[in-house]
């Protein structure tokens, strides 16, 4: 979580971390909540940063975006309204509008400044997402949409996306069992939340947790496994439902789901790749289990 001259430097837990190349700082400062830094590195362009730890980059955030939507999404009939807590680089908000259903995103995002840098600096990443009709982008506490805002005003949403920082600091309140059972009163009858984990192999005891949270308050919980490299590890999400159940599908559905929707603009995501991510190692099994 530091730059050592021409070196970022992440922890990944208290005995490893990786490195990127850190090329040329194109800004950097702090919010009212956070600092961070845009730097053009010569792994992944553009790259961004939020108090030393890696959230995104021109180069590999199909990785991660791609399968944070695409593997709940694609399970739902004419996806049309969704939520993204966090989000603010609209990574996420891009991907949902590639289901031509989508009628309205909601992004709330805590920090504006978030929303600015990624305006100004990651338009590869979000792809005008951010200015699109039909994202209504509120600059609020997520915490407080979910449990006030959004019941009074009616709201149902077939996905709701928990894109945040880790579970630690202003995020930690939107990782707990209370909350995703706000979340759980707020989904359609075919809604899912979608999340990520954390490393399995450096954060185990983290992304275990997580699950045995998520396994209290939905009926089916699939957690999923991808290689992120921007966060130099195995990487776990994962999609919680009463309603829907990504394994139910098969890779041919997958594909076909796609060509029929018209989303062809995929560099990571497919019905092979959908299936694959559910494969799981045993030590992962292992790290699951109650």
């Amino acid at each position: 979580m530091s730059s050592d001259n021409d070196r970022l430097i992440e922890a990944l837990n208290e005995n490893a971390g990786h490195y990127l190349k850190s090329g040329r700082l194109i800004e950097a400062g702090d919010t009212p909540f956070q600092s961070y830094e845009v730097w053009d590195t010569p792994q992944f362009g553009r790259l961004f940063r939020l108090d030393g730890f890696f959230m995104t980059s021109e180069g590999d955030e199909f990785f991660y975006h791609e399968n944070l939507i695409h593997v709940p999404s694609i399970c739902q009939i004419d996806p049309r309204r969704a939520l993204i807590i966090g989000g603010g680089d609209g990574g996420s908000a891009d991907e949902l509008f590639k289901h031509p259903t989508m009628e309205k995103v909601t992004l709330v995002e805590l920090d504006q400044k978030v929303v600015d840098i990624a305006r100004r600096h990651l338009p590869k990443v979000h792809n005008g997402a951010l200015d699109d009709p039909r994202l209504d982008l509120q600059i609020a506490d997520g915490l407080a949409y979910v449990r006030t805002t959004a019941p009074a005003a009616g709201e149902r949403f077939d996905l709701i996306v928990l894109d945040l920082t880790d579970p630690i600091g202003p995020a930690e309140a939107l990782y707990t069992e209370a909350f995703f059972t706000d979340c759980k009163r707020l989904l359609s009858d075919q809604g899912a939340l979608s999340l990520h984990l954390g490393a399995p192999v450096f954060q185990g005891e983290r992304v275990a947790m997580l699950v045995t949270r998520l396994r209290r308050v939905f009926n089916t919980v699939r957690p999923h496994f991808h290689y992120i490299p921007l966060y130099g590890s195995l990487w776990g999400m994962a999609c919680a439902s009463d309603h829907i159940d990504p394994l139910r599908l098969s890779p041919v559905e997958v594909d076909q789901r796609l060509l029929s929707r018209g989303i062809q603009q995929l560099q990571y995501y497919n019905g092979d790749t959908h299936r694959a991510a559910f494969a799981q190692p045993n030590y992962i099994r292992q790290c699951l289990t109650p």
